[in-house]
């Protein structure tokens, strides 16, 4: 299923297809790595002459993907006499160098270059993550600077949901908002314990195999005053670290780790009352939605997988479902909200697959001390809510300046309840949902066809070379380690971060002045207040990644499953939208996802998790999608 508790003490990335092909003031982002020409044996010139030897001491081992963390692919320094190696220049594109020259750079990288790369690897790359020693060069997804539209102590204006009653079922209770949650709290119909009490008895259904118990915090007997979230339980995806309990990454080469760390989100939470009661499942090292213990399935269709990395925090506040690849009966309501992450896509997706509201924020809106990093320019947290009303409480707790962040700031967030959406200007792309702009349309909004325009044309590209050279250099004692080999799909990381040695210093930093005429672009063609269009298209995703900006992904209806078993199968494909706006702006997308939600209730629908149809036979492998 998707997802599973912590044992206490004894891991975004989605490609949908496989070629997955910075603003004037940014910096460069991470740690830049030098690659070091490779000698083989398989790959030399017809050249001959005398240079410093830098290859493996123990080749054979090294030909055979037996080096360990005890002789981690270590290199010798002796003089002796080999061929120049042309294939390291060609993979680099430098094969314009002669042959001298390149003697030249070989000895200079022996003499120069390595030294000072294993003096800075000692220094920063003996833990794997990221989750200390950030980088000094900080991207900033700001478009100017601007007066902070919401004090940090300033309350919004939360709608207040009238003649809210204790529901018999708990089934009922499980999917009600944070703020009809918080309702029966306030009026003494509920307990904190009791509720979280309901959450855990669900997570621990026998129906849920991938959960081994709860990680619930200390509760006070339903005092309510804190805030919204007070009381109100939740799940964290498991690259977010809990003191006591392991935090997996998702990946079987951590999947005992224990780090005593308080993640900033975490604490933010817990000083807002909220209640944790379950780590979720992430995809292994925060790709796709592959993990350990298995694959986590879409609620809405359990033939489908739910795709992206945050897929635990999708799957469980749709539904959840086991991983088992046999048909077994689920539960639905695992959590009321989650908090996941994004580098690229993996929020968007599996909010998409699995039909719930999510919010992917400015960059830089949310701290991510104690939380396993992919690309620091690239990744941040977000909410997975019942709608987005909930998205806004969720933010507004977690929002805020991290001091051990350096990429986190104080983000404009004016209150999105205050907004006059009547004097807002939004696009609409060619692919977006036609409901959604009718209905903002009967709300006053004014809608106009709309095209982001930029003229880079290597996006998906630059958002690779992003990630891949940040993460390898997050990772690079694990991938010397040969552990990539017991990676969990040998075609997702194994691959991409062994390619990215290949990237020099000065190609990863040509890709970051790409994206800043790229977020130069967009901002010049940004020219509404918001636009709406499709969610998972893979190119806005590289682009909105890559600038900075917000986007609120809301389902929008729901259609017939292709190849159904029968006409009575109670399985859907969820349909969603995207609700972008600029940088700083999250306040006015989540605006207008509530003006949709007002009048719609895509967003209420369950899953049929436990009541598919007749004649409806699951097959024993889920469609690899």
């Amino acid at each position: 299923m998707a997802c599973y508790a912590a044992s206490e003490k004894g891991g975004d990335v989605f490609f949908p297809i496989p070629a997955r092909s910075v603003r004037r003031s940014l910096r460069l982002p991470m740690f830049v790595l030098v690659f070091t020409l490779l000698l083989n044996s398989n790959c030399v010139s017809s050249y001959s002459s005398g240079y410093w030897d830098f290859t493996c001491n123990n080749s054979t081992d090294m030909e055979r993907g037996k080096l360990g963390p005890q002789n981690p692919g270590v290199c010798s320094g002796k003089a002796t006499h080999l061929p120049v190696c042309e294939c390291g220049f060609k993979m680099l594109d430098s094969c314009f160098l002669n042959k001298n020259k390149m003697l030249e750079i070989e000895k200079g990288a022996n003499d120069f270059n390595i030294p000072i790369i294993r003096s800075n690897r000692k220094l920063v790359a003996s833990i794997d993550g990221g989750l200390h020693k950030p980088s000094c060069l900080v991207f900033n997804s700001a478009w100017k600077a601007r007066q902070l539209e919401h004090e940090p102590n300033k309350k919004f204006n939360y709608p207040s949901p009238a003649g809210i009653q204790r529901p018999k079922s708990d089934e009922d209770i499980a999917f009600m908002s944070i703020l009809e949650l918080g309702q029966l709290l306030k009026a003494n119909l509920i307990t904190s314990v009791e509720l979280t009490g309901i959450f855990l008895k669900r997570l621990k259904s026998p129906h849920n195999d991938a959960s081994t118990g709860g990680v619930p915090e200390k509760l006070t007997l339903g005092f309510y005053g804190i805030g919204p979230l007070h009381g109100i339980p939740y799940g964290l995806k498991d690259i977010i670290a809990v003191p006591n309990y392991t935090t997996t990454w998702g990946s079987t080469s951590f999947k005992v780790q224990v780090l005593d760390i308080e993640a900033w989100v975490y604490k933010r939470l817990k000083s807002a009352g909220a209640v944790l009661v379950a780590k979720l499942v992430t995809g292994s090292l925060a790709y796709d939605d592959i993990w350990f213990g298995g694959r986590t399935r879409n609620p809405w269709n359990i033939e489908e997988y739910s795709t992206g990395s945050s897929a635990g925090p999708a799957s469980c506040t749709s539904a959840g479902r086991t991983y088992c690849f046999k048909r077994e009966s689920g539960i639905a309501g695992l959590v009321p909200f989650a908090i996941g992450s994004e580098t690229s896509g993996s929020i968007t997706y599996p909010a998409s697959r699995c039909g719930v509201t999510a919010l992917r924020p400015t960059f830089g809106a949310v701290g991510r001390t104690g939380v396993m990093s992919i690309a620091e320019s690239l990744d941040k947290l977000g909410p997975f809510c019942r709608n987005s009303v909930d998205c806004v409480v969720v933010l507004d707790a977690i929002r805020g300046k991290d001091a051990d962040d350096v990429s986190s700031r104080d983000i404009s967030f004016g209150d999105p309840f205050s907004v006059d959406i009547t004097k807002l200007t939004v696009g609409y792309l060619e692919d977006a949902e036609m409901e959604v702009v009718h209905v903002l349309q009967s709300k006053g909004v004014n809608m106009v066809p709309f095209n982001l325009s930029y003229t880079v044309d290597s996006v998906q590209g630059i958002l690779n070379f992003t990630m891949d050279v940040e993460m390898l250099a997050h990772f690079d004692k694990w991938q010397r380690s040969n552990l990539d080999d017991e990676y969990e799909a040998q075609d997702q990381w194994p691959i991409e971060l062994r390619r990215a040695r290949a990237i020099s210093a000065v190609d990863y930093f040509q890709a970051q002045r790409a994206r800043g005429i790229l977020i130069q672009q967009v901002r010049e063609s940004f020219s509404v207040d918001a636009f709406i269009g499709n969610a998972t298209d893979w190119e806005k995703v590289c682009v909105g990644n890559l600038v900075g900006f917000p986007v609120v992904v809301v389902p929008t209806g729901f259609k017939k499953i292709s190849d159904a078993p029968s006409n009575d199968t109670r399985r859907r494909t969820t349909i969603t939208t995207g609700i972008y706006a600029p940088p700083d702006r999250d306040h006015v997308a989540l605006a207008l996802a509530i003006a949709y939600q007002s009048l719609t209730n895509h967003h209420k629908q369950r899953p049929p998790i436990d009541d598919l149809g007749p004649n409806d036979p699951i097959p024993e492998s889920p469609k690899s999608l």
